[in-house]
């Protein structure tokens, strides 16, 4: 379940009307076309060939894609989007990471060494993607905001390190045995965070199937309502605006949210922060951007409260109401 944790302060009490569903609530092929899947991906297949197969297992005939790309060899956090849920692709691959791995050094260093090592490693680092990479090859930066030695046997050390998106860790395993002298390089590796997303989030590919089996067997949506999430559960950080059932069409085509249109907020937006503009039943309208602090929202009676980043909802789900804002 969506995991409401921070304070919210009303500024209209309204009801929510006949439209739309609650996220848990929405018959089964919406919730499909709204689903997260935070997949535990093994090791062997590429991101791309365990997206495949997920759209396979659910046969399902939409867009599927995957947030944030592991290397065959990397087991871990993948989280997998469905129809609808895709539009959050870019949000959700931009999260930090967190990996627990091996740095096998090929020469004798002492473990004082490497520690002071490893602290030169923390903070912003320089970084060219490897040659088998989908992106260009330009010098840029990267923060790495933690490296933990977690366990050294002989030239063997298991690491864990939480880095900036985009940071590739088998090169940063590199960069430090040259570092020490003597080369380096990885010799495994597990993503154990994705953002909010962890390993006690994580489903595997024979979940999945068992779920989806369960359904076309019995009927029983049970199962594929646990293993898949709405997708409303990537955003459950953000903090939130709640805005009238007649404000939604306008947000799903790209309009401001207006002042007049919020119902209840989360306590504490600050101008220019990330918030995630929400239906009285908990849907996800769109990623916006606050244009004025809280105490504003909740005071003014006119004005824009937030522009539109990227509309998340379908058009179709709540009529226009535009005289009724």
């Amino acid at each position: 379940m969506i995991d409401e944790v921070e304070e919210i302060a009303v500024k209209s009490a309204y009801e929510p009307g006949p439209y739309g569903y609650r996220p848990q609530e929405r018959p089964i092929f919406l919730y499909l076309d709204h689903g997260l899947i935070i997949l535990d991906k093994p090791k062997g297949p590429s991101s791309h060939e365990v997206t495949e197969r997920v759209k396979r297992t659910l046969e399902y005939p939409g867009k599927v894609g995957h947030c944030g790309t592991l290397d065959p060899k990397v087991s871990g956090v993948l989280p997998i989007v469905l129809g609808n849920a895709t539009k959050l692709s870019k949000l959700i691959s931009g999260y930090d990471k967190e990996y627990v791995g091996t740095l096998y050094l090929h020469g004798e260093v002492s473990i004082d060494e490497l520690k002071e090592a490893l602290s030169k490693f923390t903070g912003p680092i320089f970084q060219r993607p490897p040659v088998k990479s989908a992106v260009k090859r330009s010098l840029r930066v990267r923060r790495v905001y933690s490296i933990e030695l977690l366990s050294s046997e002989g030239r063997f050390h298991k690491l864990r390190v939480r880095v900036e998106s985009g940071t590739y860790i088998r090169k940063l395993f590199f960069d430090i045995g040259e570092f020490l002298g003597v080369g380096g390089s990885m010799r495994d590796l597990r993503r154990i965070r994705s953002g909010i997303f962890t390993e006690k989030d994580c489903v595997t590919l024979e979940d999945l199937k068992d779920a989806y089996d369960s359904w076309k067997g019995s009927g029983d949506e049970s199962k594929i309502r646990r293993v898949i999430l709405p997708l409303e559960e990537a955003v459950r950080h953000l903090p939130k605006i709640y805005v009238k059932d007649s404000a939604v069409a306008s947000l799903t085509h790209g309009a401001s949210l207006k002042v007049k249109g919020i119902c209840s907020l989360s306590k504490g937006i600050r101008k220019g922060s990330i918030v995630a503009l929400m239906t009285l039943k908990g849907e996800l309208i769109a990623i916006g951007r606050a244009l004025i602090d809280f105490d504003e929202m909740i005071s003014a009676d006119s004005g824009v409260a937030a522009s539109i980043e990227r509309v998340i909802m379908p058009r179709d789900l709540y009529p226009p109401m535009w005289k009724t804002v």
